[in-house]
C-alpha cells in the first residue's frame, strides 16, 4: 500500500477530532476507574490489593500488548481495527454490569477493555501520523488530550451514574456511549493513493504464484485426458462390446503411468516447498537475532538503562493515586459533603494542563528535556511522601492536582527517548520503554493495595511509592550527569539491515 504525500489539514482534522473523541470515549472509565474501584470493594468484599487488579489491567494491557496492536493496524488498517476496537470496549463494559465475581472482571473488564483501548490508541495515532507531517506535533498533541478529558468528565460521570442507576446500570450505560467509537473509527478514511502502480511481488512472494500456475496447467491436461477418454470410450462401447472392454484395459495402463508422473512432480514441489519454508524460516531467524543484537546495543547505553528503571519505577509509584486516591479520601473519613469535584476529575484536568505546558517547554532550545523529566520525578516522589499528611480535602486535592500536573510529563518522554538514543533507534527504544510502562502500570495499584490489606492504612504504601519514584529520579540523574557523556556518546552502530518494531504509547 502506498500513501499520498501527507496533506497536512482538510480531512486530516476530520481525523484529528474522531480520534480525540474516540480516546475520550475509550479510556474515559479505565482511567476513571477509581469511581467503580470503591463499588467493587463494596460489591464483592475482596481485598483492596486484588480489587486494584482490575484497573491496573485495564490501563496496563494495552502498553503490555502494544506489539501485537502495531502489528493489527499495520496488517488490517486503522478503520477496521478502530470499528472492531469499539466493539471490543462496548461489549467489555457491558459484560462486567453482569460481573458475578472479581475474577469475572478481570477477563471483561481488565484483559477486554484495556486490549480494545490499546488497539484504539494505536489506531488513531497511526491515522494522525499519516494525514500530518509539518503539524504533526500539534496533531498528537490534540488527540493525546482527549484521554485526559475523558478522565475529568467521566469520574463526575460514573459518580452521578451510580447514584441514578447503581453500579450495573453505570456500566451498562458508559458501555453503549463506548458504542459511538464505531461512527468515529468509519470517519477513519485511510489515506491511499488510486493511481500509484502496484508493488512488485518479491521473489518470496512469487514463488507460490508458480505453483498455482503449474497446478492449474496440470488440471487442464487431466481434464482434457479424461474428456477425450471417455468419448472414446463411449463411441466404442455403442459400437462393439468386446473392444470397449479391451480399451478400458488399456486406458486404466496408460493412466497408471501418468500417475507415476504425477507422483515424480508431486515429490518435486513437496521438496520445493520445504526448500522454500527453510529459507523463510531463516530468513525470520535472522530478523529476530538482528532485533535481539539491537537492544543489547540500546542497554549499552547507560541513560537508557537508567531511563527503562526510571519509567518501570515511576508507574509503579506514580500511577496508583489517579486509580486510589478517592479510597484515600474515604480512608481519612472526609465527608462527601465536603466535596466540591472529584479527586480523579481534578488530576484528570491537571493532566491535561500539563501535558500542554511541559510539551511547551520542552520546545525551548534551552531546556534540557532529560533534566526536566527528572524533574518531574523527582517532584511526584516528594507529592507522594506528601500525601500520608493530608487529612482533609482541601490539601488532598491540592495534591491531586500537583500529581495530575507532574503525570503529564508522558508529553515529553518521547523527546527524552530521543535525546537518549536517537531519532534512528527511537521506534525500537520506545516500543521496550512502553513495554516495561505497561508492567508498571499493571503491578502499581495492587502493590499498594496489598500494603494497605497488611497493615491497614495508606501511610505505607505511599511512602513506598514515594521511594519507588525518587530511586527512580536519582538513578536516571546521576546516569544523565555530564561525567557519563563520554560513555553515553560511546554507543555502537546498529547492525545493517535493521528490523525494528513500531510500538505505540499509551498516553
Amino acid at each position: 500500500m502506498v500513501f499520498r504525500k501527507p496533506p497536512d489539514g482538510g480531512w486530516g482534522w476530520v481525523i484529528v477530532v474522531v480520534s480525540f473523541f474516540t480516546q475520550f470515549l475509550c479510556y474515559g472509565s479505565p482511567l476513571a476507574v477509581g469511581v467503580l474501584y470503591l463499588e467493587w470493594l463494596d460489591a464483592f468484599g475482596e481485598g483492596k490489593g486484588k480489587t486494584a487488579w482490575v484497573g491496573s489491567l485495564a490501563n496496563g494491557i494495552g502498553l503490555l500488548a502494544s506489539p501485537v496492536c502495531s502489528i493489527c493496524v499495520s496488517s488490517f488498517g486503522a478503520r477496521p481495527v478502530a470499528i472492531f476496537s469499539g466493539f471490543m470496549v462496548a461489549g467489555g463494559l457491558m459484560m462486567s454490569s453482569f460481573a458475578p465475581n472479581i475474577y469475572f472482571l478481570y477477563v471483561s473488564y481488565g484483559i477486554v477493555v484495556g486490549l480494545g483501548c490499546g488497539l484504539l490508541y494505536t489506531a488513531t495515532v497511526t491515522i494522525t501520523c499519516q494525514y500530518f507531517d509539518k503539524h504533526r506535533g500539534l496533531a498528537l498533541g490534540l488527540i493525546s488530550t482527549g484521554s485526559s478529558v475523558g478522565l475529568f468528565i467521566y469520574a463526575a460521570l460514573q459518580r452521578e451514574l451510580i447514584e441514578l442507576y447503581g453500579l450495573d446500570g453505570c456500566l451498562l450505560i458508559v458501555g453503549a456511549l463506548s458504542l459511538n467509537i464505531l461512527a468515529c473509527g468509519s470517519l477513519m478514511r485511510p489515506l491511499e493513493s488510486s493511481n500509484s502502480p502496484p508493488p512488485e511481488k518479491t521473489c518470496v512472494d512469487k514463488v507460490p504464484d508458480q505453483y498455482f500456475v503449474y497446478h492449474e496447467k496440470e488440471k487442464t491436461v487431466e481434464e482434457n485426458i479424461s474428456i477425450l477418454e471417455k468419448g472414446y470410450i463411449d463411441e466404442k462401447c455403442v459400437n462393439n462390446v468386446p473392444d470397449c472392454k479391451q480399451d478400458s484395459i488399456l486406458n486404466k495402463s496408460v493412466l497408471s503411468s501418468i500417475n507415476i508422473n504425477e507422483k515424480d512432480t508431486y515429490k518435486k514441489k513437496v521438496v520445493e516447498q520445504t526448500n522454500l519454508c527453510k529459507q523463510l524460516a531463516k530468513r525470520k531467524w535472522q530478523l529476530y537475532l538482528t532485533y535481539w543484537k539491537e537492544t543489547m546495543v540500546l542497554f549499552k547505553n547507560k541513560v537508557f538503562s537508567a531511563l527503562f528503571v526510571a519509567i518501570l519505577l515511576f508507574d509503579i509509584g506514580g500511577f496508583p493515586p489517579s486509580l486510589l486516591m478517592e479510597d484515600v479520601a474515604r480512608s481519612a473519613n472526609i465527608s462527601e459533603d465536603d466535596y466540591y469535584m472529584p479527586l480523579i476529575s481534578i488530576i484528570g484536568i491537571m493532566t491535561t494542563v500539563g501535558k500542554l505546558i511541559l510539551g511547551i517547554l520542552a520546545d525551548f532550545k534551552w531546556v534540557n528535556t532529560l533534566y526536566l523529566y527528572v524533574t518531574t520525578l523527582l517532584m511526584t516522589g516528594v507529592a507522594l511522601f506528601a500525601i500520608p499528611f493530608a487529612k482533609s480535602y482541601l490539601t488532598l486535592a491540592m495534591l491531586s492536582g500537583i500529581l495530575g500536573f507532574l503525570t503529564g510529563n508522558w508529553s515529553i518522554f518521547p523527546y527524552v527517548t530521543t535525546k537518549t538514543v536517537g531519532i534512528e533507534k527511537l521506534t525500537h527504544a520506545y516500543g521496550i520503554l512502553m513495554f516495561f510502562a505497561g508492567l508498571g502500570n499493571s503491578l502499581g495499584p495492587p502493590i499498594v493495595g496489598w500494603f494497605y490489606d497488611w497493615t491497614q492504612e495508606y501511610d505505607t504504601a505511599f511512602y513506598f511509592s514515594g521511594f519507588c519514584v525518587l530511586l527512580g529520579g536519582f538513578l536516571l540523574l546521576l546516569a544523565a550527569l555530564p561525567c557519563w557523556n563520554a560513555c553515553t556518546n560511546q554507543s555502537s552502530k546498529l547492525p545493517p539491515n535493521t528490523y525494528s518494531y513500531k510500538v505505540a504509547s499509551n498516553a
